[in-house]
């Protein structure tokens, strides 16, 4: 069986460490979609939620969620990211979320992307829940993580 690298020798979690890595540049991208009812999308585009502005207030709330990762997530690295991006948009059925992590660093942003694109979700479903009883969250996914030594 491999070793796991969160694991100390009696089985307890731990916090891996990552102070003899060289940094790298490090990006990850995450996305995620939210079900809702015509008549709420309808609403958000609108711009007719008692809450206000979804999309923009979703946005907002993963890029925090992305700087916040290491304070929501036990064993995570604090990190320096140098960019957190989040974009919502109306989809067909719904609304996607794709986000996006950077940090010059010695570990990944993957659960920052991931963290981002989950929280902005949330936060679509808290601003539409007096809309919309039938939201489902769904397919929060990483698409991508890259590593350089040259750059983003």
């Amino acid at each position: 069986m491999p070793k796991l690298s969160h694991v100390d020798e009696q089985g307890r979690a731990r916090m891996v460490d990552v102070g003899g890595k060289r940094p790298q540049y490090r990006t990850a991208r995450a996305e995620g979609f939210i079900r809702l009812r015509p008549a709420t999308l309808r609403l958000i585009r609108q711009d007719r939620m008692k809450k206000g502005d979804v999309l923009g207030v979703a946005q907002i709330a993963g890029i925090q969620a992305g700087k916040r990762t290491s304070e929501l997530i036990p064993l995570c690295h604090p990190l320096q990211l140098s960019h957190v991006e989040v974009q919502a948009r109306i989809a067909t059925k719904g609304v996607r979320v794709e986000a996006c992590a950077k940090c010059l660093g010695p570990t990944g942003v993957e659960m920052e992307a991931l963290t981002a694109a989950a929280v902005a979700l949330l936060t679509v479903y808290d601003m539409c829940k007096a809309a919309d009883q039938d939201m489902v969250i769904s397919d929060i996914t990483l698409l991508e993580k890259r590593k350089s030594d040259e750059g983003f």
